[in-house]
């Protein structure tokens, strides 16, 4: 093994112990979570077990974190994330998040065409919470027809028969958040008609 994958798997063991230390979990209750030996545990934090993919994974699942950052391996010496775009729909999807399950993060480019799209409104599981950053947004939502500009935000619940497309024809770019039933993001950009009033 050369000397830049021993430097790697030197600090393995430390990152492991900020980890655990960080998220308040002791070695007993890390065990039993993973299925694997305190002792081991111990002595993988204390670098006198090297560490393989068997002990690394559930280890990565328990702390909800990739494998890499949880490894701290090097970069490849390029900082740029290379995302791939899927395309889908007559739209552009560029994945912000790589971590499986929960919510995921998107961007989404709606190109600009001469002749607007017929919406054709889906369903599906889960929540979705949208930012329009650039354009003009329809958005059909059950019986609800809405244009969004930029800097406007929605959150729906995709059971609702819902529809996204340009409301002008022009190109639109937005932010997309989509969680599974049950997760939802919570935004305030006025107070609730129930909240008490401010002092004077």
């Amino acid at each position: 093994m050369d000397r830049e994958s021993d430097d790697v798997l030197a600090l393995v063991g430390p990152r492991l112990r900020a980890l655990r230390r960080e998220r308040g979990i002791t070695l007993a209750d890390l065990a039993a979570v993973t299925g694997v030996s305190e002792s081991t545990l111990s002595r993988l934090e204390s670098g006198l077990r090297r560490a393989t993919l068997e002990l690394l994974l559930p280890l990565a699942r328990t702390y909800n974190v990739p494998l890499d950052d949880l490894v701290g391996a090097p970069r490849t010496g390029d900082p740029r994330i290379h995302l791939k775009p899927i395309r889908r729909f007559g739209m552009i999807f560029v994945p912000l998040s790589r971590r499986p399950g929960g919510t995921q993060a998107f961007k989404m480019i709606i190109p600009a065409r001469p002749e607007p799209l017929e919406p054709t409104p889906q369903t599906h599981e889960g929540f979705e919470w949208l930012y329009v950053l650039n354009g003009r947004l329809r958005l059909l939502l059950g019986e609800r027809d809405v244009t969004m500009s930029p800097g406007e935000a929605a959150e729906f619940d995709t059971h609702v028969p819902h529809w996204l497309g340009s409301a002008d024809g022009g190109a639109v770019e937005l932010l997309i958040l989509f969680g599974p039933q049950g997760t939802r993001a919570h935004l305030r950009t006025a107070p609730d008609p129930g909240d008490p009033p401010d002092g004077p």
